[in-house]
């Protein structure tokens, strides 16, 4: 088993002439609950797609558990994409159904366990739930995988204020201890109390990969105030941003 989960040598991706990810170099091991923050258009969901196998690297190597992105990796992760994928015809118990067929480590009980503690009525229709319960749905059937890689994109961004750290409690009592989460976010303020370490994207360059309590002791403030700080609009000439 490889010590690191993740390792990024060089890494780019670009889309025809721009460039979304330019040179990453990163190594992440297991065990972690890691934030993967930046801007909009820093590459965030670039690469967690990359990480996925829905894209491919326009250069540069990629490796999950020690083996290249591709067919033998895709059993390996769990994605939570940013937005519902499936059927609104569609109940929780077919989702589950389905994911019990495709992934081997589909934990059913455990799913049903989950939406019994999140309020979510499984036998209910996507097209009667709300914005927010669908999330939780999407949540379950990641977080029911015992995967050695979560990756989380924008896992809190539909649900209302008190019920996120319900949801993060969630996520943190579920996942593979022997494998890693991976959350790209904008509420970092809510989620940072989970982190161990962080990853910080700008313009697709790697800015910052530390860990939580690094950042605290040796900069003296918080994940969300440094990336205020870092990423803080800069006026322009006349007062204007």
């Amino acid at each position: 088993m490889s010590d690191n989960l993740i390792v990024c040598q060089g890494l780019a991706k670009s889309y025809g002439h721009k460039s979304a990810l330019t040179g990453i170099d990163l190594e992440v091991g297991r065990g972690r609950i890691v934030g993967l923050l930046g801007p909009n258009g820093s590459g965030k969901t670039t690469l967690i797609k990359l990480l996925c196998g829905l894209l491919q690297p326009t250069a540069g190597r990629l490796a999950v558990a020690g083996l290249p992105v591709g067919p033998e990796t895709k059993a390996l992760v769990s994605y939570l994409p940013d937005r519902m994928y499936f059927a609104s015809w569609m109940r929780a118990v077919d989702l589950f159904d389905l994911f019990r067929d495709f992934y081997r480590d589909f934990d059913y009980p455990k799913a049903l366990a989950m939406c019994k503690s999140l309020g979510v009525e499984p036998k209910d229709r996507l097209k009667s739930m709300s914005k927010g319960t669908k999330e939780k749905v999407q949540l379950v059937l990641v977080m029911a995988r015992k995967a050695q890689l979560y990756l989380l994109d924008e896992p809190i961004a539909g649900v209302d204020p008190a019920a996120r750290d319900f949801i993060l409690r969630t996520i943190l009592t579920n996942y593979n201890e022997e494998g890693t989460v991976l959350i790209s976010t904008h509420l970092i303020a809510d989620i940072e109390k989970v982190l161990d370490e962080v990853i910080l994207l700008k313009d697709g360059a790697l800015m910052l990969h530390e860990s939580v309590d690094r950042i605290r002791e040796e900069r003296g403030k918080s994940v969300d105030a440094l990336f205020r700080e870092i990423f803080r609009a800069v006026p322009m000439e006349g007062g204007e941003f």
